[in-house]
């Protein structure tokens, strides 16, 4: 039994992560979130007085803060997911995600380095920091082709830009003071407590209200679909068995235009919970204007994670699907309490006039 610091640990991907660890392993989660507009207690609530969850309020850039927890914890890993990750969001406001996802890992970065540096033996030789990237890094395919872990780096949004930097830092981190690092770049997740401005979660929320679905362009953007919880488990995969300074693609093999994923929840919510007033769900669904600069294809080769670790997906895009609307169905107050601050399901990043990140 050890303990693990979790950085971002009540966000979407964080909080999916804290409640697999605490149900799968004997470890004591040290939990370090700054509970901005995306970060949630609310999806802590399962652990909320669980003796192995411990939860820090407090930012990866408070440098006195994070070596306390470093001294007190005397953490095994580090997992960091701490990051802005809202893509429409980084159009609007470049300086946030730079704020957080550039300086934010270089500040962890530097604490890391100081307590590494301090361990001995065992400890440090078992040590590891696995940071959590994402696959818009690589920028965007054409018609065919995957993203493999040597795809140039080739960002097209703030968010992915920002997101590519952390990544270069910390693979500096590691060429130049011998950090043990790790690096995930995963594919679109999907799942349950994701922040409703996403993709799936507002179809799924739209389509409840027989409101209108807006998507973007002509709705032909491919994106490769992740089920959290598959992501969860590469995750631990990586952590314990992953090559020293390797980064690790993990897609969900789905790939699917946008238009087909909004299609495929209105036909699940049709078949679960029909609407009679509505009647199909699909004449919901409303073209507007695509994002500037919307990336059109994003697909992940696996072939590394897998041929090393044994790693596969065990949800297809269906089935995660389905267990994902059955949440949101079966969890209406989590919804409601997210709804009732000062996001409303509008638009962002182009002077709010209502649609979604497409991007996931």
């Amino acid at each position: 039994m050890t303990a693990i610091l979790v950085t971002g640990g009540a966000g979407f991907i964080g909080a999916n992560f804290v409640l697999h660890a605490i149900e799968r392993s004997e470890n004591t989660v040290v939990n370090l979130d700054a509970l901005t507009y995306a970060g949630n207690l609310d999806n802590l609530r399962a652990i909320q007085s669980h003796p192995r969850h411990i939860f820090v309020h407090g930012n990866i850039s408070d440098s006195c803060l994070v070596e306390r927890l470093l001294i007190q914890y005397h953490p095994s890993a580090i997992i960091n997911f701490a990051a802005e990750s809202h893509v429409d969001r980084s159009i609007d406001g470049p300086g946030q995600f730079i704020k957080t996802n550039v300086v934010g890992t270089y500040e962890l970065l530097e604490s890391v380095r100081r307590y590494w540096l301090g361990l001995g033996g065992v400890a440090k030789k078992q040590f590891r920091f696995l940071h959590a990237s994402t696959d818009e890094v690589y920028g965007s395919l054409g018609e065919t082709g995957r993203f493999t872990e040597i795809t140039p780096y080739a960002p097209n949004s703030p968010y992915a830009a920002s997101k590519a930097a952390s990544d270069f830092f910390v693979r500096a981190y590691h060429r130049t003071y011998g950090i043990p690092v790790l690096t995930i770049n995963c594919s679109n997740n999907y799942g349950p407590f994701q922040f409703p401005e996403k993709l799936v979660p507002l179809t799924i929320l739209k389509a409840l209200r027989g409101e209108p679905i807006p998507v973007y362009g002509d709705g032909n953007n491919i994106r490769d679909w992740l089920f959290v919880e598959d992501h969860c488990s590469a995750i631990t995969l990586v952590m314990e068995r992953g090559r020293i300074g390797e980064s690790y693609n993990v897609g969900g093999d789905s790939e699917c235009k946008n238009i087909d994923v909004v299609g495929t929840i209105c036909r699940i919510l049709d078949e679960i919970t029909p609407d009679l007033k509505v009647g199909s769900r699909e004449k919901l669904i409303t073209f507007v204007t695509d994002r500037p600069g919307h990336d059109q294809r994003y697909a992940i080769d696996t072939t590394k994670i897998c041929s090393e670790l044994g790693w596969c997906p065990r949800e297809t895009f269906d089935s995660g699907l389905r267990k994902t609307i059955v949440w949101y169905l079966e969890n209406q107050w989590w919804v409601d309490r997210v709804l009732s601050g000062s996001y409303k399901l509008e638009r962002l990043g182009l002077g709010n006039n209502s649609c979604y990140d497409s991007a996931g």
